[in-house]
């Protein structure tokens, strides 16, 4: 991306992320209208959230813990003088194995007028999808809690199949706002 496009590409995620905090809240029906996602990987899943939440990117360290905090509440850390709660969202979403290493970063979520960290595996990529790229929610087992749910996104990747063709990687889409200012998180009233 040249410079002059990265300037435009910059200013107009802030005239839009402006216009959200002017409003009180993002639009519900954005994740199925599309927009610009921030994706992560969660052990060997890829998450997407939006973008008009994330506040930063920083790279993991050690919080300070809580006393009887649940194991996802990993503790707090202060950001330039705001205490700001880290969960780390590999436990919250039960993954498989949950190791802290070098790309191991803390996206920090602006939700509700609460600042909030979110430990994930790694950041990939923003990516903008089209309504057609995005598929509704499946519809699970009620064992299975999938409300944070909102779709997925289905995206097309240049020469990257097994043969050298195209290739389709899929992209869960959540809603970071509903999960962090849920009441089992007990962070946002």
């Amino acid at each position: 991306m040249d410079m002059i496009a990265e300037a435009s590409h910059v200013a107009r995620h802030e005239a839009v992320r402006a216009a959200v905090a002017a409003g009180g809240g993002a639009d519900p029906s954005r994740t199925a209208q599309g927009g610009e996602f921030l994706t992560f990987r969660l052990g060997a899943e890829e998450y997407g959230i939006d973008i008009l939440r994330v506040q930063e990117i920083r790279s993991y360290e050690q919080p300070t813990r809580i006393a009887n905090a649940p194991g996802f509440i990993k503790g707090v850390v202060n950001l330039r003088g705001v205490i700001v709660p880290i969960i780390d969202l590999r436990v919250k979403l039960g993954c498989d194995s949950v190791e802290y290493n070098t790309f191991t970063v803390v996206v920090v979520l602006n939700v509700k007028g609460r600042v909030v960290g979110a430990v994930v595996d790694s950041v990939s990529d923003v990516l903008e999808l089209t309504c057609e790229q995005i598929k509704p929610a499946p519809e699970l087992n009620s064992s299975v809690d999938a409300s944070y749910i909102t779709g997925i996104g289905a995206v097309k990747t240049t020469g990257q199949g097994a043969d050298g063709k195209d290739a389709e990687r899929m992209l869960i889409l959540m809603d970071i706002e509903g999960l962090m200012s849920s009441a089992d998180m007990g962070l946002i009233s």
